[in-house]
């Protein structure tokens, strides 16, 4: 494991390397949008419909991750400006991403003729997908590093720094949740009577996990609060919609 957390930069194409961040994210996306689609066909939608949808709200999405990063790290992009452009770090954050694209889907969703929570429920199974394909090359890179600690779970791994500690494996055990929960939310699918169950489901569920996990985190100027805070909003936000579709 610690082997492929040295892997920081995997592809080299015309002698540009692409970082394993940057390469993973990219094929977190392509699969999210293929497995969205096959869930967006068994709900009766058209899946090439959604596959160009998903597509086209992935800019607000990466927009909206970048706005979040930037906020959580004002102060240190204060001191650093050039900073600000600088991606190689990876440098966005789910949470942005999501709010972004829920925003854009809006009026995008209206123009497109595709109706809003099952559109959502495939989408958030896509999202997870890429979660748990992107979070392998945050563990490969350093970034989302886990703190030091003497914890069994501890291994030797770097940060994106460069430096290396005996750490929690976070990014690795945030993709483990993720596909767990993803696993569960499609096993029980099927049994999902009302459109918007399984975005909630998957919603909640994983911000249980980012609640039990964010603590593992190496501590950045007030990220840690305001990831715990949005965390514990989402799992809120989808155990009412929960609650709300069932009972409807």
């Amino acid at each position: 494991m610690a082997r492929l957390a040295r892997r920081r930069y995997p592809v080299s194409v015309g002698g540009l390397r692409i970082s394993s961040y940057t390469a993973l994210l990219y094929v977190g996306c392509v699969a999210g949008v293929l497995v969205g689609a096959a869930v967006a066909g068994a709900e009766g939608l058209s899946p090439q419909r959604f596959a160009l949808t998903a597509a086209a709200l992935l800019a607000p999405a990466f927009l909206g991750a970048r706005v979040w990063f930037l906020f959580q790290h004002r102060r240190d992009y204060r001191e650093e400006p050039r900073e600000i452009w600088r991606r190689s770090g990876g440098g966005m954050t789910l949470y942005g991403g999501v709010v972004a694209a829920l925003v854009a889907s809006v009026p995008l969703l209206y123009l497109s003729s595709l109706p809003f929570w099952p559109f959502w429920d495939a989408a958030a199974a896509a999202a997870l997908l890429g979660v748990v394909v992107s979070r392998v090359g945050c563990f490969m890179h350093g970034c989302c590093a886990g703190r030091a600690t003497k914890n069994p779970l501890g291994m030797w791994l770097p940060n994106e720094r460069g430096m290396w500690q005996r750490r929690f494996p976070t990014p690795i055990l945030e993709a483990l949740w993720a596909a767990s929960v993803l696993l569960i939310g499609l096993t029980a699918w099927p049994r999902v009577a009302a459109n918007g169950e399984l975005f909630a489901v998957i919603m909640a569920g994983y911000a249980v996990g980012r609640l039990l996990l964010e603590p593992t985190r190496e501590a950045q100027r007030g990220q840690t609060k305001k990831n715990l805070a949005f965390s514990a909003l989402l799992l809120a936000a989808g155990s009412l919609l929960l609650a709300a579709r069932v009972l409807a």
